[in-house]
């Protein structure tokens, strides 16, 4: 492939996904006005034990063939990429099977786990249903990860792109379609209907294979002719390969299931502890409101920093092979200074408006606490990317195995105060454990930084002070526009006031900081370079 064709299809890629992430964020609005908060946390139940599995079925195999295959076939050896494409598969395959007996037989433990007796809205046998019906989408979404993989080692970039695209887009339609005709035209119940949407699932990973096999029928002609015209097939032992295989994947999938981590504590100890301080009929609406459709807004911004940041480890990872110090140095500063620019004022803004955008999007029953939860884990947006950038530059700096360090730790500390800060501080306490959980991780990462190629921090603190400082004069518009709107609008008692409320506040808002960050060349001094399409539009 030639550069010009990689970096398309790389930017190819790199869309498809933010839009794949963008869907599957956008859609919990509708979701949420069909079946509630309360439905929202069963839901919730389902797909956190579902995601970790999943990511700790992959093992991070679909990564790790898509960098092997990329490694033999730069070395004219089609023949071990594809072995090794069939002993994944295999992996997958089995992998995947066991997950979905773990989870399907499992269930009626993880959900007694989940919830607690005195939960009012659901039932332990709810949530061991809707887990159980996730749990087939195990079976088939391990083997087709690798396949894409398999396609990205052969610098193959559009199967992925499109299969991605097309999962998710019929996931969504499939499980809305069906929320609908159950909870509308049927008058069925909202466990049913989630029931149903858990399984969409299922039905988008069976789409994202045929969008696949139209691919691979197409292509394996190619694949095959350049295996057959390969002249010398190394012989290199199944066990060699499978060494060489599990020496990519592992760090990848602790950087995967980290957040999901932190979910999952929560969903185990949270309606317990709640139901011990006598909160046991606002538990499933204030887990809702953080641990699921607050985290899906919140990770919106957290995706855009780390998708623009995480382009950079590339080139971290060739500065430091290279030993250009000074060059591995500027990139890791820029990385974390395109995280604080995007992520800080959009916690803020989030906390300014908290009331205003989760009443917009998702409702305003019982907004005195979904929108105090959902502003108290705005932060989490900060650590949740720092911990996820600092971890990638670690493994761009050849210090993948402390990532397990320091993930450990931030679990055990989560572990640790969990229920105790519940207990003291209702919901807002599990928001601090995962605060605090976090937090030291990402300290932890960034001591092992510093301490492996001696970087300093200080022009990252100069440039988070001039955000800092553009953050309060843009948190001082919103104020204002806020208060002038509230003299005769009322989030809490109408929802398109909540709406105008929103986009007034974060349109302005936006706008301001934007101004601030071009014209002080902030933007050119963590980019490194001017802007082309943003002069031409402020006629700079």
């Amino acid at each position: 492939m030639s550069g010009s064709n990689f970096i398309r299809g790389t930017l190819l890629l790199t869309g498809a996904s933010f839009l794949s992430k963008f869907l599957g964020m956008i859609y919990v609005i509708p979701f949420t006005n069909m079946v509630g908060e309360t439905g929202m946390t069963l839901y919730g139940f389902a797909y956190i034990p579902y995601t970790i599995l999943l990511s700790i079925s992959t093992v991070g195999v679909p990564l790790a063939v898509s960098k092997f295959v990329a490694k033999y076939n730069a070395l004219g050896d089609y023949y071990t990429s594809m072995r090794m494409f069939r002993v994944g598969s295999l992996i997958m395959l089995a992998t995947g099977l066991i997950a979905f007996v773990i989870m399907y037989f499992g269930s009626g433990f993880l959900a007694s786990l989940s919830l607690d007796q005195d939960t009012q809205g659901i039932t332990i046998e709810e949530v061991q249903h809707v887990m159980e019906m996730v749990s087939f989408a195990l079976i088939i979404i391990p083997s087709m990860a690798i396949m894409r993989g398999f396609f990205q080692g052969n610098q193959s970039m559009g199967p992925t792109a499109v299969s991605q695209v097309v999962e998710q887009v019929v996931r969504i339609a499939f499980l809305l379609i069906a929320v609908f005709i159950v909870m509308n035209m049927m008058d069925g119940s909202a466990y049913t209907a989630i029931g149903f949407a858990t399984f969409a699932a299922f039905i988008g990973g069976v789409a994202s294979w045929i969008v696949l096999g139209v691919y691979w029928r197409k292509r394996r002609k190619y694949i095959y002719h350049s295996i057959e015209q390969q002249e010398k097939k190394e012989n290199i032992p199944t066990k060699e390969l499978l060494k060489e295989l599990f020496r990519y994947s592992g760090p990848f999938v602790l950087v995967g299931i980290a957040i999901p981590l932190y979910q999952l504590i929560d969903q185990f100890t949270f309606s317990h502890a709640m139901a011990k301080i006598g909160q046991a009929e606002v538990s499933t609406i204030a887990f809702s409101a953080f641990n699921v459709q607050g985290h899906k807004l919140v990770i919106i911004p957290v995706t855009i920093a780390t998708g623009l940041s995480l382009a950079l480890v590339p080139a971290i990872t060739k500065s430091f092979n290279e030993q250009h110090w000074g060059q591995v140095k500027k990139q890791i500063n820029q990385s974390l200074q395109i995280i604080m620019f995007f992520v800080l004022p959009s916690v803020l803004g989030l906390i300014i408006l908290a009331d205003a955008i989760y009443g917009g999007l998702f409702g305003i029953d019982n907004l005195d606490i979904t929108g105090q939860v959902f502003a108290w884990y705005a932060p989490m947006a900060l650590t949740f990317a720092f911990f996820t950038v600092t971890a990638s530059i670690l493994q761009g700096i050849e210090k993948q195995k402390f990532t397990l360090i320091s993930l450990a730790v931030g679990v055990l500390m989560k572990l640790l105060v969990n229920s105790i800060l519940i207990q003291q501080f209702e919901a807002i306490g599990a928001i601090l454990a995962t605060l605090i959980a976090t937090l030291i991780a990402v300290l932890l990462n960034m001591w092992q930084i510093h301490k492996t190629i001696d970087f300093g921090y200080r022009r990252f603190f100069k440039l988070t002070l001039l955000m800092a400082i553009f953050t309060t004069i843009m948190s001082i518009v919103i104020l204002v526009v806020k208060f002038v709107l509230g003299l005769f609008l009322d989030v809490h008692q109408s929802r398109v006031d909540a709406i105008i409320m929103m986009i007034a506040g974060v349109g302005i808002g936006g706008f301001v900081y934007l101004y601030l960050g071009y014209y002080s060349t902030l933007f050119e001094k963590i980019t490194g370079k001017r802007i082309a399409i943003l002069d031409r539009l402020m006629r700079r």
